[in-house]
C-alpha cells in the first residue's frame, strides 16, 4: 500500500466535500475549490473522513493512489487555513508595491513590471523587499509565486533578484585579480 494513499483525510467541521464520480468539490470557510482527479481512483466518505483506494496493483494505480490523496486533502487544507508563499527580494533599488490589486515591481529594468493576479490570488506586500502570494488553491499559489521569481532570478555571484524566503543562493567567487603576473 501507498504510505501516503493509505492515510485517510479529516474533514474538518464547516467543510463540506461533494463527490460526484471523479468530480470532487470541497467548500470551506475560504472559498469553493474543484477537481476533476482520474476515473479509476475511488474517492469515499466514511464518517469525518475521505478515503482514497485503488482498484488494482498496476503500477499506474500505486502511482495515482498517493496522487490523488494529496490533491483532495490539498483542496480541504486550502479551503480552511489557505496557502501562502513568501518572497524576498535582494538588491539595490529593487523593490515591490502594491497599486490596487497589482504587484508593481522596479527591478533594474528600465520600466517597471506589473503582475495582476488570477482570480483567487491576492499579493501582501509586509515591506518593500517582502512580499507573499496568498490563496486557497496551492497548486496556483506556486505557479504565481514562481511567475514573480522568473521576473529577476536570483544571480550567483551578488544574490541580487527575487528568491523564495528561506531560498539559499549557492554564491560563486567572480573573478580574480592578478597576482604576480606580467604588466
Amino acid at each position: 500500500m501507498s504510505r501516503i494513499g493509505r492515510l485517510p483525510i479529516a474533514v474538518p467541521a464547516g467543510v463540506d466535500v461533494t463527490l460526484d464520480g471523479a468530480s470532487v468539490t470541497v467548500t470551506g470557510p475560504k472559498g469553493t475549490l474543484s477537481r476533476v482527479l482520474h476515473p479509476d481512483m475511488v474517492i469515499s466518505r466514511e464518517d469525518e473522513q475521505l478515503v482514497v483506494t485503488r482498484p488494482t496493483e498496476q503500477k499506474t494505480h500505486k502511482q495515482l493512489h498517493g496522487l490523488t490523496r494529496t490533491l483532495v486533502n490539498n483542496m480541504v487544507v486550502g479551503v480552511t487555513t489557505g496557502y501562502r508563499k513568501g518572497l524576498e527580494i535582494t538588491g539595490v533599488g529593487y523593490r515591490a508595491a502594491l497599486s490596487g490589486r497589482k504587484l508593481t515591481l522596479n527591478l533594474g529594468y528600465s520600466h517597471p513590471i506589473e503582475i495582476d493576479p488570477p482570480e483567487g490570488i491576492s499579493f501582501e506586500v509586509e515591506n518593500p523587499t517582502r512580499l507573499a502570494v496568498v490563496g486557497i488553491d496551492k497548486e496556483l499559489v506556486g505557479q504565481i509565486a514562481a511567475r514573480v521569481r522568473a521576473t529577476r532570478k536570483p544571480e550567483p555571484y551578488k544574490g541580487k533578484g527575487v528568491r523564495y524566503a528561506g531560498e539559499v543562493i549557492r554564491r560563486k567567487a567572480g573573478k580574480a585579480g592578478k597576482i604576480g603576473g606580467k604588466k
